[in-house]
């Protein structure tokens, strides 16, 4: 079994080659293959005295966020990112990809260079967040598709529901779809077409949810279009800083309220604070096409590259990209 992983394009390249160290100790049957840059790469093995457990591949051109995704997939041929994706495509024995690179060149690789899957109209960006039942909620669309068609957010609960079912070995995840309130009738007309779809859908859909809702461990899958799930992400994101702060400047507000603090809150705060911490959680996926693609942010650490590989074996152990083939066979 194989991956091949994308270290540059990010904003901390060492990181993401100790993260492919740390996933290659602890998973000796998985071969790891980190494209990028020499000097980068080989000055991290070197330091972690990792040699030989990595294979690696050499690359001069970095596609950056600042360029056009398209015209940068079909320009830099020797880009780490489309060099990956190329060693993904060509090796049958390579199961999936992990870059913290440029997102939308990573949506625009998966669909040009690997394919989308037969009968998939768009891949869809699946991201992940922590809820307040002790599990994950994914956000399905989190930002690859800004203006859909309801047959496509049917589509993304489909291959939804199937990651799910994988990461969290749960049978029958609850689905939902993102609305101003859980009424059948409310939302946009996106919405109310997408409604019935996902209600005849061979999957358990527990209606419209409501943003305030969203991470209280009641919703597996929350449905949507990429603007909508890339806002909520961003929404809860900068929800749990805030708490994060406000608790800080109120602990740090009176000598009695730091005693409490060291005395009896310090291991439950901060036990809160990993929890929130997106680096202990892997990357967002890209489903629909031929091959998983996990992509982690921009400013992963060695764990969030070390989940993000963890994530991918769970997908290919369990077969989401055949179940999502055959879900879409027998259309």
């Amino acid at each position: 079994m194989k991956i091949v992983i994308d270290t540059m394009g990010c904003d901390n390249p060492e990181e993401i080659v100790r993260g492919a160290l740390q996933s290659a100790k602890t998973f000796p049957d998985l071969r790891i293959t980190v494209v990028g840059d020499e000097k980068i790469i080989n000055n991290v093995i070197s330091d972690e005295k990792g040699t030989g457990l990595l294979d690696t591949v050499f690359t001069d051109e970095v596609i950056t966020n600042d360029e056009s995704p398209t015209m940068a997939i079909k320009s830099k041929k020797n880009s780490s990112m489309v060099v990956s994706f190329r060693l993904l495509k060509e090796d049958p024995d390579m199961i999936g990809m992990v870059t913290a690179g440029s997102t939308g060149a990573a949506l625009t690789g998966a669909t040009l260079l690997l394919g989308r899957l037969p009968g998939v109209y768009r891949p869809t960006l699946l991201a992940q967040l922590p809820n307040f039942g002790g599990g994950v909620t994914c956000i399905t669309d989190s930002g690859a598709n800004m203006d859909c068609r309801p047959e496509w957010l049917y589509q993304f609960a489909v291959m939804g529901n199937a990651y799910m079912k994988a990461i969290t070995g749960k049978k029958n995840p609850t689905v939902s779809l993102l609305s101003v309130g859980t009424e059948e009738h409310k939302g946009n007309e996106l919405g109310k077409a997408t409604y019935p779809l996902l209600k005849e859908g061979n999957f358990n859909f527990i209606g419209n949810m409501e943003a305030r809702d969203a991470l209280n461990g009641d919703y597996d899958v929350i449905v949507c279009d990429g603007f909508d799930g890339n806002v909520l992400i961003k929404s809860s994101e900068g929800a749990a800083k805030l708490i994060m702060k406000l608790l800080k400047n109120n602990i740090m507000s009176s000598f009695k309220a730091k005693l409490g603090y060291f005395l009896f809150m310090k291991k439950p705060l901060m036990n809160m604070k990993e929890q929130m911490n997106y680096n202990n959680y892997a990357g967002a996926a890209i489903l629909g096409v031929n091959k998983c693609v996990i992509k982690s942010h921009g400013s992963s650490t060695a764990m969030s590259i070390f989940c993000s590989v963890e994530q991918l074996i769970k997908v290919h152990k369990e077969k989401v990209i055949d179940a999502i083939k055959a879900e879409f066979a027998e259309k």
